[in-house]
């Protein structure tokens, strides 16, 4: 279990990302209650792992496996562009926004592989 996230944390990391967003042409969901849960998700993962890797897939704990995962993710633009929104819906598009994406299910395009006993 990891330590508890501050308010402050949450509000300087979602204008971190806000920032980032903006600066490199995304959006990130307008949802701001969502957009909170994402970024404590992220937030945790730093914390647990030392980096950010997506809230919503399971992370390895090693840095050279989950490359990939680490937020952004390698699948976002991929899933910008078929599906509206990026797996764990951070970033979305005008599509998401306006409805016209986003509301069935994104498969996770991360190659998985079994986890041992």
């Amino acid at each position: 279990m990891t330590a508890a996230i501050s308010d402050e944390e949450i509000e300087k990391h979602t204008n971190t990302l806000r920032n980032f967003a903006k600066s490199t042409g995304y959006t990130l969901n307008p949802d701001d209650a969502f957009l909170r849960i994402i970024v404590i998700g992220l937030l945790e993962n730093k914390k647990r792992f030392g980096y950010a890797s997506c809230p919503c897939r399971i992370a390895d704990g090693q840095l050279e496996k989950d490359k990939d995962i680490i937020c952004p993710c390698v699948y976002r633009d991929p899933d910008l562009v078929e599906y509206g929104r990026c797996l764990c819906g951070l970033y979305v598009n005008e599509d998401y926004i306006s409805g016209k994406k986003g509301r069935e299910p994104i498969p996770d395009r991360r190659k998985t592989h079994k986890m041992s006993r």
